[in-house]
């Protein structure tokens, strides 16, 4: 079996994540994951799944729209612009780290500004 790059694989977190796939997302995660944003830090697999359900549950829609996307050998960085309920608009760098299984071991968000 051919090993997707990280990111492709993180192209396909972001899109399981517009589209609130809890379940998909849940296959991509490590059981030790850590998940911290601006708000939150959470660390294992159940957690991570907990705080992305209330995620989805906040917000009918989730639009990504990707800006730019930078890889090297086991994290991408990827430039993102998301969009809440057709209203709110945040603009902010995820940085994801793969562990040797291609799993998700880490998702550090950082909340930026909108400027050009």
């Amino acid at each position: 079996m051919t090993q997707k790059s990280n990111k492709a694989l993180c192209l396909d977190y972001l899109e399981k994540y517009s589209e609130k796939d809890l379940d998909g997302i849940q296959e991509m995660f490590s059981e030790n994951i850590v998940l911290r944003d601006w708000k939150i830090r959470v660390e294992g697999k159940e957690k991570a799944i907990d705080e992305t359900r209330k995620n989805f549950k906040a917000a009918d829609s989730i639009v990504i729209d990707v800006l730019s996307v930078y890889e090297n050998t086991d994290t991408v960085a990827a430039e993102l612009k998301i969009t809440v309920d057709s209203t709110e608009e945040l603009h902010v760098v995820d940085v994801i780290t793969f562990d040797s299984h291609q799993k998700i071991k880490s998702i550090r968000a950082y909340l930026g500004r909108g400027d050009d």
